[in-house]
């Protein structure tokens, strides 16, 4: 079986790479993350096992920085760690909120002990875990409050005190537990004529090669980056300024559309979910600047198809624009809830998403290719989380339960035909298509098949 440029295609042979490392043809670390990387991997992933101790939607799900324990947290208010290759859960708590939990994440370089919660009664809490894990001994501490939820929250890489939150207010807030205090920063505004109206926020993310840049979105088109380092604490900064604007040419005009999910990749590229549109990859250098266009402001000439869309006969579901930097993954529905949005393997080899039709779908970033579609829940998947150093994913959504998900299948899967027939449309004014109801006929008749036949593979 070749192995195909870079080994992580869907031809990679583990058992090529085996027999390299084993005379020294390829190191330890190297052989690790073309595995983890491997495509025929992430086309052999089948449910392993469902996690379901909760007692409501499942709205979040964070694995430890070692891999071996899997957060959650819940409609229920409970928040649960897993060992998630058991299925035993190693705590179950309150999580002190009165209302949803929206996010809980483990604090990094704190041995598991810290962990931070949001949710949708705007309040945040600090959970600090006890050493006797059997004594089940958990302390939790009011840290912040935002008026209107807080859907996410963002960790700073590496440190284990640094903290962002953004709500339905428009406020980001800066915590450091060393201290317990919540600094309020700014308020995400979006100009409309000659004022400025607070703009709802429910995405946050911090760039990982950077820590010193984050960006929001949430209630219009616009993925703001802001810096840190613009903040001076005594208040008299510019920090809410954004030092860059993200958003597709052809959205900068549309005001329905909104941001439903953020996230960064360790090479700095920004993803982009909205709904009732597609997933945009962003690279450092195709933002719009700090000002961008002004409503119904045209763009320049250089800008105007900054995401021109192929051919209709091709069978590829990313577009791109190689001079603006920009990326779009399509297939999936995002329409009826706040959905993330992820990528996935050692090197963000791979972009993840849920779907309203229960499906989850992972396409090749670099490619833009759509590469599988799992049937996941019956109803919406919400949540997709990657294992940090293994080819595992955890998926949840409107169900009560968790999915794990490893790569345990004899047969390669192969994507639906209903989903490669609809790949050839043209689909750039998406929501006219959602009110037809003909984009989406094929999502949710959707059946996935092995492929029994290796020269049927992708």
């Amino acid at each position: 079986m070749p192995i195909r440029n870079g080994g992580v295609g869907c031809s990679y042979s583990a058992i090529a790479d085996v027999c390299k490392r084993e005379i020294g043809g390829i190191s330890s670390i190297n052989f690790s993350r073309r595995r983890a990387a491997s495509e025929d991997l992430v086309l052999r992933l089948e449910i392993l096992r469902k996690l379901d101790k909760h007692h409501g939607c499942v709205n979040t799900i964070s694995f430890n920085e070692a891999g071996d324990i899997l957060v959650s947290g819940s409609d229920d208010r409970k928040v649960i760690l897993w060992d998630w290759e058991t299925g035993r859960v190693r705590l179950s708590f309150h999580s002190g909120h009165h209302n949803n939990v929206f996010q809980a994440k483990f604090m990094p370089c704190s041995e598991d002990r810290i962990i931070v919660t949001c949710a949708a009664d705007g309040q945040v809490y600090v959970v600090v875990r006890h050493a006797e894990i059997r004594e089940g001994g958990v302390h939790t501490k009011f840290l912040a409050q935002h008026h209107g939820g807080v859907h996410k929250l963002t960790v700073e890489p590496g440190s284990p005190h640094t903290v962002y939150t953004c709500g339905e207010d428009g406020l980001v807030q800066h915590i450091d537990l060393r201290t317990d205090k919540a600094t309020p920063m700014f308020t995400c505004a979006s100009q409309l004529c000659d004022s400025y109206l607070p703009v709802n926020l429910n995405a946050i993310t911090i760039n990982p090669r950077n820590p010193n840049l984050f960006a929001v979105g949430g209630g219009d088109q616009f993925a703001r980056l802001f810096d840190i380092r613009k903040y001076n604490w005594d208040g008299s900064s510019d920090v809410g300024q954004p030092v860059d604007h993200f958003c597709p040419a052809h959205l900068v005009d549309d005001d329905q559309v909104r941001i439903s999910g953020l996230a960064f990749s360790d090479q700095s590229e920004l993803l982009v979910s909205y709904n009732e549109e597609f997933i945009y990859l962003f690279t450092k250098n195709s933002g719009l600047g700090p000002q961008p266009p002004a409503p119904s402001q045209p763009l320049d000439d250089s800008d105007e198809d900054d995401v021109t869309l192929k051919d209709s006969t091709s069978s590829s579901n990313a577009h791109a624009d190689t001079k603006a930097g920009i990326l779009c993954y399509k297939g999936h529905k995002n329409i009826e809830t706040v959905k993330g949005v992820n990528f996935f393997g050692p090197g963000c080899e791979y972009v993840l998403s849920g779907s309203d039709c229960g499906r989850i779908f992972i396409w090749n970033k670099k490619r833009g290719e759509l590469i599988r579609v799992m049937e996941a829940d019956r109803h919406i998947v919400n949540c997709i989380e990657g294992h940090p150093h293994e080819t595992v994913l955890a998926s949840s959504g409107i169900e009560d339960d968790i999915k794990i998900w490893t790569p345990k299948a004899i047969n390669r899967a192969s994507l639906p035909s209903s989903i490669l027939k609809e790949g050839v449309r043209s689909l750039i004014h998406a929501r006219g298509f959602f009110a037809s109801g003909g984009f989406f006929e094929a999502c949710d008749d959707i059946s996935e098949t092995d492929d029994e036949d290796e020269d049927n593979g992708n």
